[in-house]
């Protein structure tokens, strides 16, 4: 597994300690821990932001984020996201999902 440093502030670092601590972890696995569950989480955001604008399709938007369609559409639901998708970019979304 590869190695990578970073220089984070003192209360950061009391932070991840105490942390780790409430996980009953060492601070490697409560950062892999946090830095996988923070990727997940800024993936979403981005994929939320670009569907919302309507850059992205429903299902670009599911690629982005790293999760199913189906998960998609429950993260969509949850928020009350609303999309400027035009009516011919939903069929073909439909289309692709009765594909799968």
């Amino acid at each position: 597994m590869p190695s990578i440093s970073a220089r984070i502030p003192d209360d950061e670092r009391e932070a991840l300690e105490e942390v780790a601590d409430l996980l009953d972890e060492d601070r490697s696995t409560t950062i892999r821990k946090a830095l996988r569950e923070g990727l997940h989480d800024l993936r979403v955001r981005i994929a939320v932001e670009r569907y919302q604008t309507g850059e992205v399709s429903v299902n670009q938007a599911a690629r982005i984020a790293g999760v199913s369609l189906g998960e998609w559409l429950d993260i969509a639901h949850e928020r009350n996201l609303t999309t400027q998708l035009s009516p011919t970019d939903i069929e073909r979304d439909a289309d692709v999902a009765r594909e799968l």
